[in-house]
C-alpha cells in the first residue's frame, strides 16, 4: 500500500480512484465493511482504491477540550488498512483552516482535483465539511455535479448495537474488552514503549513491563486483564497478566499500565510493544498485607493461562 501525507502529495499518474473517507479510529467491523466494499468496487472498475483519513483526530481541532480517546494510532491504522487491500492511504492534516472548508470545497479540492474520484464509498452516517454540514445526500448531489458516483453500505452491528468508535470507546472505558473485541473483530490493542518503573514487581517475583502510552490512548478501566503482549518483527506474542491502576496497596497516585509476561525472562526496556486485551479478570484492589497481594497475583496468572489457553 502506498501512503502519503496531504492531497498535494498524491503520486503522479495516480489516475481515477474509488475513495473511502473517514477517521476510521479503531478500523472496526463497520469500517472494515466500508473499506472492503471500496476495494472490491475498485477492482471491478479496474482502478485503484484510496482511503482518505485525517491527522490529528478532527475533534482535537474543533473541540480541543473534548479530545476523544484514540483506539488506533496512525501507524496501527495504516497496518490494519493495508491488510484490507487498499492501494493507497492519504493522510490529510486536519488544521483549523481545513476544518472551515465547505462541503463543496472539500469535494472539489480533495476528491476531484487531486484524487480524481470516480466512486466514493462512505458509511450511512458520514458527515463532512464545515460544521459537519455535508451528508451522504449532499455528497450524492455533488457527485452528480462533478461526475462521480456515491455508494453507502449498510451499518454493521449486533442486535440493537451499531458498531462505532464511540461505542467501542465506552466498552474500553468500562473495562468490557470482550465487547470491544466483538465490535473490532480483534482484541483492543494499547501500544507504547516499555520504561523503567519502581522495580516492585520484580521484588515480588512478578517483573512487569511498564508501558508509556500515547496521551490520549484508549486505556481500559482499572483492573487486571489477560492479554497478549505483541512485539515487533516476527517475534511470537507472549501471554501476559496486565494491571491497570495506581497500585493502591502501595499508595500509588499515578495510573499505570503494567504487563507481566508469563514464562519470559528477557529484557523489554526500550521496546515498543502492544497489549491485545482478551478478558478482564477482576477490579483493582487494595491489600492490607503483601502476602495477600502476592497470592492474588499468583491466582491472576493461573486465570490468565486458562483464558489464553497456555500451559
Amino acid at each position: 500500500m502506498l501512503r502519503w501525507r496531504g492531497v498535494e502529495a498524491v503520486p503522479s499518474g495516480w489516475g481515477h480512484s474509488v475513495i473511502t473517507i473517514g477517521v476510521f479510529d479503531g478500523v472496526h467491523r463497520g469500517h472494515q465493511a466500508t473499506i472492503k466494499h471500496a476495494v472490491e468496487r475498485a477492482r471491478e472498475l479496474g482502478i485503484r482504491s484510496v482511503l482518505v483519513t485525517f491527522d490529528p483526530h478532527p475533534s482535537a481541532v474543533v473541540r480541543p477540550d473534548g479530545h476523544p480517546a484514540i483506539l488506533t494510532e496512525l501507524e496501527r491504522k495504516a497496518e490494519l488498512v493495508a491488510a484490507l487491500g487498499v492501494d493507497g492511504m492519504c493522510v490529510v492534516p486536519f488544521t483549523p483552516e481545513f476544518s472551515r472548508l465547505s462541503p463543496e470545497e472539500f469535494v472539489r479540492d480533495v476528491l476531484v482535483d487531486h484524487l480524481h474520484a470516480r466512486l466514493v464509498v462512505v458509511g450511512a452516517n458520514f458527515r463532512f465539511g464545515h460544521r459537519a454540514a455535508g451528508t451522504v445526500a449532499v455528497l450524492e448531489q455533488l457527485g452528480q455535479t462533478y461526475g462521480f458516483g456515491v455508494e453507502s453500505p449498510s451499518l454493521v452491528g449486533s442486535g440493537d448495537v451499531v458498531f462505532s468508535s464511540t461505542y467501542i470507546r465506552s466498552c474500553v472505558a468500562a473495562g468490557d474488552v470482550a465487547a470491544a473485541a466483538e465490535a473490532l473483530g480483534r482484541p483492543h490493542r494499547v501500544e507504547g514503549v516499555v520504561i523503567r518503573g519502581d522495580g516492585r514487581g520484580r521484588e515480588l517475583g512478578y517483573p512487569t513491563a511498564n508501558l508509556q502510552t500515547h496521551d490520549h490512548a484508549a486505556i481500559p478501566a482499572d483492573g487486571v486483564y489477560a492479554a497478549w503482549l505483541v512485539r515487533g518483527g516476527d517475534q511470537p506474542a507472549l501471554p501476559a497478566a496486565v494491571s491497570i491502576g495506581t497500585n493502591p496497596t502501595f499508595g500509588g497516585r499515578t495510573r499505570r499500565v503494567e504487563a507481566y509476561a508469563l514464562d519470559f525472562s528477557g529484557d523489554l526496556y526500550g521496546e515498543r510493544i502492544g497489549l491485545d486485551f482478551v478478558a478482564r479478570l477482576r477490579e483493582m484492589r487494595r491489600y492490607d498485607r503483601i502476602d495477600l497481594l502476592v497470592a492474588q497475583m499468583a491466582d491472576d496468572v493461573v486465570q490468565t493461562r486458562k483464558l489464553l489457553g497456555v500451559g
